[in-house]
């Protein structure tokens, strides 16, 4: 196989060292778009970066293959989440994992990694392929930005695959849709040792409500979570705000809104028994919701041409991998909505977005191997659609 285990490793090593945060990619993306052309991509960057305030775009790139078949397309994110900078990557036999003081990184620049790699192995080994694009993308962690704002008429390709998941010898086929939540709590302010019978204390009632909530795991296809809470401006005032913010995701649409609607009416009937009487006028708690979408579920059939290339490679190779349902979200939700049909396939790597975080080389390497397959199996069947 013309993969490069040493070639690999190198590669990912270098990328995680390049600082990352999401709106700071331009380092990242300088270098993947230097290594492209080392391989004879054409690479070009679209507006992503301006229209969400980054440092740069997406980084496109196109390589010509001699197979008249459709283009395929490959694609990773090149954003990391905090704490990511000043990584220090540890290299134990088959391992790569954190010095414990930052995330690795291999969220996503295995994925990176992995696609350099393809390319240079179809090109040294020349592998007969059609057109292979790739879409190396900016702020995933932040909102699967980049892939919003994707110039999708700079592509050609309608199917692919995006690296960008955990579990080596899975393909993810179907992910849930996630909303966005946000709760403010009004209460009434009051000095809390002169007068707190006048305050409402908004701490205690959206601490009443989220009390009341089913939060985690809901069901097998929807989960729930409050992830930030801030408001209080004093010990000695009595709070008159808080702010929660939180997401809810499911696979089925009736779910994710009826666990929305009633996160909302959690923190709404807290907020209905706390009224008291002020001057002789009522004061009430109450609530103020936004709800939003922050993505659209992905369902991708295992029929899909995409799935059996896949699948058919890994088969080839005497590798393992299987279609199957994720709880997160990655640029393959939005992808989907946008044109293409497109699945995850596991780069292998673990304990994301700790500072424990590591993988495994031998999972980046099989990984990178069905790629190629794929590819190949693809030019072999002449499939033009």
């Amino acid at each position: 196989m013309a993969i490069s285990r040493d070639r690999l490793t190198a590669l990912f090593l270098e990328l995680v060292r390049i600082d990352s945060h999401s709106r700071q990619e331009k380092a990242i993306a300088e270098r993947l778009a230097a290594e492209l052309r080392t391989l004879g991509a054409e690479v070009w960057f679209d507006d992503a970066g301006a229209r969400v305030g980054g440092s740069t775009g997406n980084v496109l790139a196109r390589l010509r293959g001699p197979a008249a078949v459709a283009p395929l397309l490959l694609s990773a994110h090149m954003d990391t989440v905090v704490p990511g900078e000043g990584v220090k990557p540890v290299l134990d036999g088959d391992t790569i994992r954190s010095d414990g003081t930052t995330v690795l990184g291999g969220d996503d620049k295995s994925g990176c990694a992995i696609v350099c790699e393809v390319l240079r192995a179809l090109r040294d080994d020349r592998i007969p392929h059609g057109d292979v694009e790739v879409a190396f993308t900016i702020c995933e962690e932040v909102g699967l930005l980049g892939a919003k704002h994707l110039d999708v008429s700079a592509l050609t390709a309608r199917a692919g695959l995006v690296l960008d998941s955990d579990a080596p010898g899975y393909l993810f086929t179907r992910a849930p849709a996630s909303n966005r939540l946000v709760f403010e709590v009004h209460g009434l302010e009051a000095h809390a040792g002169m007068a707190p019978e006048k305050g409402i204390n908004a701490i205690q009632v959206a601490a009443e409500g989220v009390a009341a909530m089913r939060l985690g795991r809901i069901d097998e296809e929807t989960t729930a979570n409050i992830g930030l809470v801030g408001g209080g401006s004093a010990v000695n005032v009595v709070p008159k705000l808080v702010r929660l913010e939180g997401e809810a995701r499911s696979h089925d649409e009736a779910k994710l809104s009826a666990q929305c609607a009633a996160m909302r009416s959690a923190l709404e009937t807290a907020a209905a028994r706390h009224v008291i009487t002020v001057d002789g006028r009522a004061a009430r708690a109450r609530v103020e919701s936004t709800i939003e979408r922050s993505y659209d579920a992905m369902a991708v059939p295992d029929a899909a041409p995409i799935v059996q290339l896949v699948l058919r490679a890994a088969a080839t190779l005497g590798h393992h991998v299987e279609s199957a349902p994720m709880g997160g979200g990655c640029d393959a939700n939005v992808l989907n909505r946008r044109g293409f049909q497109v699945a995850n396939l596991g780069t292998g790597m673990r304990d994301i977005h700790t500072v424990k975080e590591w993988l495994r080389v031998s999972d980046m390497v099989r990984t990178a191997e069905v790629i190629v397959e794929m590819l190949r199996l693809h030019a072999a069947s002449g499939d033009r659609t």
